[in-house]
């Protein structure tokens, strides 16, 4: 069983989107993501996020609250919620090939604008995942 830990920043109303490498045998290549990634082995899902956070984007994170756990039959993701501490332009984009602040109107629509490959993209299922969840906790859904 896999298990990754994901991180839903957030700031200024916005949410911090990674657009995955379009790159054969990844897991979604060309969608929208959240940042983070696998546990090692013995490593929390607290840890691996940290770890990831700072493998992905450069960014020390500070701990996030855990948000909720989705299971299904190949995976268990630990999903965290928080607020990104940084601006955008002070991350380094490290892994993927763009990241943006996306408004929720926006990703709700299911495909997010990419300025560095100039098109629209679609979503990530655990970024739909999490869109749902917001959508419940909102009364959107």
């Amino acid at each position: 069983m896999i298990e990754v830990a994901l991180a839903m920043l957030e700031r200024d109303g916005r949410w911090l989107l990674q657009l995955r490498d379009d790159i054969d045998g990844i897991v979604h290549p060309g969608t929208w993501a959240l940042f983070g990634g696998h546990l090692d082995p013995g490593e929390t899902a607290e840890q691996a996020l940290v770890r990831e956070l700072k493998e992905e984007i450069n960014w020390d994170s500070p701990p996030l609250p855990a948000w909720f756990v989705h299971r299904n039959s190949h995976r268990i993701a630990h999903f965290f919620r928080g607020t990104l501490t940084s601006p955008l332009e002070r991350l380094d984009l490290l892994e993927g090939q763009d990241m943006v602040l996306a408004p929720l109107e926006e990703i709700r629509s299911g495909q997010v604008w990419s300025p560095r490959r100039q098109t629209l993209r679609n979503l990530s299922p655990s970024l739909q995942r999490a869109v749902q969840e917001l959508e419940l906790e909102q009364g959107l859904h």
